[in-house]
Formats: structure tokens, C-alpha cells, sequence
């Protein structure tokens, strides 16, 4: 599952008992968008996760979903996030940096209706997390959520190209350490790899699964 270094990437679909969708389509898997095509122009550089890579995901995170505010750090598509929603998270906010693939995300959330619960950024997400991640989280913090709570727990997926963690490691491992550190109790921090990361990096308290190439670590705060 190589990728060239450009921030962009994934997504998949399997449904089980279902025939498999080639690579080049992007559908939501389960939830209430279940099997609703998303917006993919194929590009190469956009590298999609594999099928049962996502799948294997939520069904870990499972019922934690519900409720939760999403936010996918490296968007591509949108899939993750979107996948998210569809599972019932009450909001989402998507970062990704490639404009091309920015207007295909903004297509998708047009497309599903949510642009009343999606947030898109067009930014790098180590900028993001820099600038806009302090006032989203004070913003939270001050303001009524659709969960009757001031600040519902995150949803947060970290999927950038694998490449990142070798060429911008220290920048990566900066990112995770503030979204660890400015995400509500309760929250999820996933991180998709490959074998290249030492994810003994990341510090304690991981739950570390391998789909290869991929390696999936979960944190719970």
C-alpha cells in the first residue's frame, strides 16, 4: 500500500457477504450512509485504505462512535470521517492540505447532506494543529454540542502517508502529542502506519493491531 509523499489519501469499502468494490471506489461502509458512493478522481497520489483495513477499525471502535465529534487529520476523500458520521458521530471536521482532493470532500459532505455537521479545513494538518486546534477546543468548551454536552469526546483519525513518518517524524510525533493532549476525556486517537514507524515512539498504553503493510495503534485518553 505505497504512497507517494503528498498529504492525501485513502479509503475503501467491504460490506460482508457483499462483493468487493474495486480500489478505485470509494462507498461508506456501515451506518446509516451505508453503501453510498463517495467522490474519488483516482488520482494516484491519494492513497486509499484498504477495505478491510476501515472495517476492522470501526469495528474496534465499535459503539464508541456514537455521539463522538470526528475529526480526520489527513482527510483524502473523506471516507474516515464521513464512515464516522454515517456511525453516529454528531459532527466532523476534516483537514486536507491537496485542494483538488479538498473539493472532492466538499462534494462528498454536499452529497450526504452534512454540511450542517461537517467542517472542512484546506490546511496542512501540522499547521492545523498548531493554529486551529487551541480554538477548537475552546470553542467546544464554551459552547452547547448536538450532545447536550459543552465538549463530547473526539474521534480521531490519523492516517497520513506512511512516508511522513520517516521524512517528517518528529512533526508527526509533535502532531499526535497535541491532539492527545487537547482532546476531552473519553476520546480515541487512531493512528495508521507501516512497519518503517517505531511505534514504541508513541509512548505507553497503545492497543497496537497489524493488517500488513498497515499497523493500526489505538489510544484511549
Amino acid at each position: 500500500m505505497p504512497r507517494k509523499n503528498k498529504p492525501v489519501e485513502r479509503s475503501g469499502d467491504r460490506t460482508s457477504g457483499a462483493p468487493q468494490p474495486s480500489e478505485s471506489e470509494v462507498r461508506i461502509i456501515g451506518g446509516h450512509f451505508r453503501g453510498r458512493r463517495l467522490r474519488y478522481h483516482g488520482d494516484p497520489i491519494v492513497r486509499p485504505m484498504k477495505h478491510r483495513v476501515r472495517e476492522a477499525i470501526f469495528n474496534l471502535i465499535s459503539t464508541d462512535v456514537t455521539g463522538c465529534h470526528a475529526i480526520d487529520l489527513f482527510a483524502g476523500t473523506g471516507a474516515l470521517g464521513l464512515e464516522a458520521v454515517s456511525r453516529g458521530a454528531a459532527q466532523v471536521t476534516l483537514i486536507e492540505k491537496h485542494v483538488p482532493t479538498a473539493r472532492l470532500v466538499e462534494e462528498n459532505i454536499q452529497t450526504l447532506d452534512i454540511g450542517d455537521r461537517a467542517k472542512l479545513f484546506v490546511t496542512s494538518a501540522f499547521l492545523w494543529a498548531k493554529r486551529d486546534l487551541p480554538i477548537l477546543s475552546q470553542a467546544l468548551n464554551s459552547q452547547p454540542s448536538t450532545l447536550n454536552s459543552s465538549n463530547p469526546p473526539w474521534l480521531i483519525f490519523c492516517s497520513p502517508p506512511y512516508e511522513f513518518f520517516v521524512t517528517r517524524q518528529e512533526e508527526m510525533l509533535d502532531l499526535i502529542r497535541r491532539v492527545r493532549e487537547y482532546a476531552p476525556p473519553e476520546s480515541m486517537l487512531v493512528v495508521e502506519s507501516d512497519e518503517r514507524f517505531d511505534l514504541a515512539l508513541l509512548g505507553h498504553n497503545w492497543d497496537i493491531r497489524p493488517y500488513p503493510p498497515a499497523i493500526v495503534a489505538i489510544w484511549r485518553k
